[in-house]
């Protein structure tokens, strides 16, 4: 689909994701969100196909003096890698000694969201479908590099579910996963959230709440909330 859908809130974004999801019957599911706001949306995904839900911890490594320049990302856990885009890497001022500090620095801050986010070990994912979900996709570094990791994590299929995305960005990231799942795709693009009336902050409250809610198995039947 493509056009300028806009979402009530990420809940609904994450309904209208999972009917899609759903047409595509995937073997043994499991739900794996980039936090935080990718959470809500995984939540409805999780409960409407009565799939486990989990949180992937990827960390946006950020430009010198611009931290919301996206020039890499990092994930945790066994497949812990880090990618980075050099040539935004040296147009930005990033040196090697930079980026070794900044991805310490932000495995440092995955390890704190872990002990707050998840009570227990992660998910399996090994021979199952892993379905990475985020609440929309701009550059698609963080995307990237959390399929990456999951291509060396035994997943048997893995598919990115997301609302809303540039084209480009989506061609770029196929040859990381199995399947793509998008909403929409506008053209020109400018902003994850300018397709949201409701794009507030998602807290850390929120996040463990609907986790709570998901290991209980409520996220597992549509009637309960």
């Amino acid at each position: 689909m493509s056009g300028n859908v806009v979402f009530r809130d990420r809940s609904e974004a994450g309904a209208a994701l999972a009917r899609k999801i759903e047409e595509l019957h995937p073997r043994d599911p499991v739900i794996l969100a980039l936090p935080r706001g990718g959470v809500p949306v995984g939540f409805e995904i999780a409960r409407r196909l009565h799939a486990p839900l989990d949180v992937i911890l990827v960390r946006k490594i950020g430009a010198p003096g611009h931290s919301e320049y996206g020039i890499g990302a990092v994930v945790d856990g066994a497949a812990n890698r880090a990618i980075i885009n050099h040539a935004a890497a040296r147009a930005a001022g990033a040196d090697q000694a930079y980026i070794d500090a900044e991805v310490a620095r932000e495995l440092e801050r995955i390890e704190q969201r872990r002990a707050a986010y998840r009570h227990g070990p992660p998910v399996p994912i090994e021979g199952r479908t892993a379905i990475v979900v985020d609440d929309g996709i701009a550059t698609g570094n963080t995307a990237m590099v959390a399929l990456q990791a999951l291509g060396t994590a035994g997943a048997a299929n893995i598919v990115l579910a997301v609302p809303v995305a540039p084209r480009e960005t989506l061609d770029t990231l196929r040859a990381f996963c199995d399947e793509i799942v998008c909403l929409a795709t506008p053209s020109p693009f400018y902003a994850v959230g300018a397709h949201y009336r409701d794009f507030g902050q998602t807290s850390d409250a929120e996040v463990i709440q609907l986790l709570h809610e998901a290991r209980l198995g409520t996220a597992g039947s549509a009637d309960q909330r």
